[in-house]
């Protein structure tokens, strides 16, 4: 079973409500039933009141969608279950009460729903209420739904917006049951999924292969259309949409070029916001292909199952009246408050800040030859690529395991600016050059230490020659690591204060790095000290350098053994690093390229 992080299984639908009401001060409970007012139920007299609801595992729908614009109130169930009669018979009174003229309840189209609510309007009615009911099926699965008809999903929170606007205009029951009918008739959601969903205490209600992934499935882990390989995010909307636009599809959508849409990108619950953001830019742009016009764009999780990793994209055919509904104000907390205004990928960009030209140095010293340049460089970029999952593996003890797909950015980026322009065969220009790729492209706490070591090494280089000037440049690049984060931590504590010793993460050097630290440090500084031999004289500069590049390695493997001291690794239990670090394996295997 999986695990929730719930009080009690049997309470946790209650909870739920109970933590919304707490922290929304516009928001009441009904003593006794599983309803959620608004906290100015006076406010509503003489106007239409709407209602909603159905099972919990949903949120934020129903009741984050209660508030001055959207709906007057929402009746829950237990998870994935509907609310029974008695609740929603005690929100229609409540709201009778309060002297509504009118009520709407609305309702996706889910049997239990139906006759919950159903029910309840025929005893509100036999009470002499004038009680409405509208069911949304938006759902465009089926090719041919069957007698129960289209399933009502995320579509039915744009419902709520629609009659909350009208609502609160002061529109009348009539009209909004006839306007929310009609929009309800030219909008049409699909939804994806990655994953199953679990109910609370219970196991998934169904089971995906790694590589699969389902279409059409309903809100509560109802089957879908179709099972079908993971496929990329771009060509899995095109997929979805074009199944929403099928003319052959029973319960499709009929758009042309030249329609206007309001576009929700909905979270199924488990999805991550960077994938919800690829899935919106998708959809925009596959939309604009097909010449459709995208008035509004909502994205963010607006109806969803649990814990279920998917999306649903939801259509609606607007004018420029559906549009002004959309956009009114309301309080409900999970309407999400953003610019009015249409979805485009052709948006202009903020040009770029012009860089003053950089004035180059002169330089004395005879480097490398441009070609052995290449070749050494190219070595490196190969060799960094093809350690890119062996870095990753590694790096997954701390945490993130991205150190290999950060160094192999780096390589990219190297072989791309060696084939725009010769590298320099200077050595202090080429590292100088370096260190501004890196420090642009290279992204993550690796791409400023490389920097940070090869801007200081290049300084170093500067104007000198011989042998020994690399035992000082390393030296330099080390020196420059250190004291760099030491100065940015500095200067949160200016004026020489200490960092106090009871706030042990903030550390007083350089990301708390030394040698025996367990960083990419322990490989450069064992590198540095064999460099030191380049200083005597007769030394083979060969050898010394075979010697840094086997001092590094043994440098690399002894951080298996030790209790890391900074970075990422710092946060996890030193029984839980049993690999050697990956920084410091990257850059014994960079000494290694060199030295090939």
């Amino acid at each position: 079973v999986p695990k929730k992080l719930v009080t009690t299984v049997s309470g946790c639908a209650d909870d739920a409500l109970a933590g919304l009401v707490a922290c929304n001060p516009g928001l009441r409970l009904l003593q006794g039933h599983r309803v959620v007012l608004r906290d100015d139920l006076l406010a509503i007299r003489g106007r239409v009141a709407l209602l909603s609801g159905g099972g919990s595992g949903h949120e934020p729908a129903h009741a984050g969608y209660v508030g001055k614009g959207m709906l007057t109130g929402v009746v829950a169930g237990a998870v994935f279950a509907s609310p029974s009669v008695g609740s929603v018979l005690a929100a229609i009174r409540a709201v009778a009460q309060a002297g509504a003229a009118g009520i709407l309840l609305i309702v996706k189209n889910y049997t239990g729903d139906r006759l919950n609510f159903g029910m309840a309007l025929e005893r509100a009615r036999a009470e002499g209420a004038d009680v409405r009911m509208v069911v949304v099926g938006d759902d465009c699965a089926f090719a041919k739904p069957g007698k129960a008809g289209r399933r009502g999903i995320c579509g039915t929170v744009l419902i709520h917006k629609v009659a909350g606007a009208l609502a609160e205009a002061g529109a009348s029951l009539d009209e909004i049951e006839k306007k929310v009918m009609a929009a309800a008739k030219v909008m049409g959601t699909l939804g994806l999924s990655l994953s199953p969903c679990s109910i609370p205490g219970s196991k998934p209600s169904f089971q995906l292969a790694e590589d699969e992934m389902e279409l059409g499935l309903g809100i509560h882990g109802e089957a879908g259309v179709r099972r079908m390989k993971v496929l990329p995010a771009d060509k899995a909307v095109e997929t979805m949409l074009k199944h929403m636009m099928d003319p052959s599809n029973a319960s499709h959508l009929s758009l042309t070029p030249g329609s206007s849409v309001v576009l929700v990108v909905n979270n199924l619950g488990g999805l991550s916001c960077l994938e919800l953001g690829i899935v919106a830019g998708a959809a925009v742009r596959c939309l604009e292909n097909r010449g459709i016009r995208i008035a509004r764009a909502l994205v963010g999780s607006f109806m969803t199952a649990l814990e279920m990793a998917g999306v649903s994209l939801t259509l609606m055919l607007v004018d420029e009246e559906l549009v002004r509904l959309i956009d009114a104000k309301t309080t409900a907390m999970a309407w999400p408050n953003i610019v009015a205004g249409p979805a485009t990928t052709q948006r202009e960009q903020v040009p770029a800040p012009t860089e003053a030209p950089r004035e180059l140095q002169d330089e004395t010293g005879a480097g490398p030859g441009t070609t052995r340049v290449q070749r050494v460089l190219q070595r490196v970029c190969s060799t960094l690529l093809d350690m890119q999952d062996k870095l990753n593996e590694l790096d997954r003890g701390a945490g993130d395991g991205d150190c290999g797909h950060t160094h192999a950015w780096a390589a990219q980026a190297i072989q791309a600016w060696m084939r725009s322009r010769p590298p320099p065969a200077a050595p202090a220009q080429l590292l100088s050059a370096l260190a501004d790729v890196l420090l642009e492209q290279m992204g993550g706490s690796s791409g400023v230490l490389y920097g940070l070591f090869l801007t200081a090494a290049a300084q170093s280089l500067r104007g000198h020659s011989g042998s020994p000037v690399w035992a000082d440049a390393m030296d330099a690049g080390i020196e420059a690591m250190q004291r760099s984060v030491l100065g940015a931590v500095e200067s949160q504590f200016p004026l020489g204060i200490q960092t106090p010793p009871e706030f042990p993460c903030i550390p007083h050097r350089y990301g708390g790095a030394a040698p025996g630290d367990r960083t990419m440090l322990d490989s450069l500084f064992a590198a540095a000290q064999a460099l030191h031999s380049l200083r005597s004289p007769g030394a083979d500069p060969l050898q010394v350098l075979a010697a840094a590049v086997q001092s590094a390695e043994a440098a690399a493997e002894a951080t298996r053994h030790m209790e890391a001291g900074a970075g990422r690794a710092s946060y996890i239990r030193s029984s839980r690093l049993e690999q050697p670090d990956p920084g410091a394996v990257a850059v014994a295997a960079v000494l290694g390229a060199v030295l090939e």
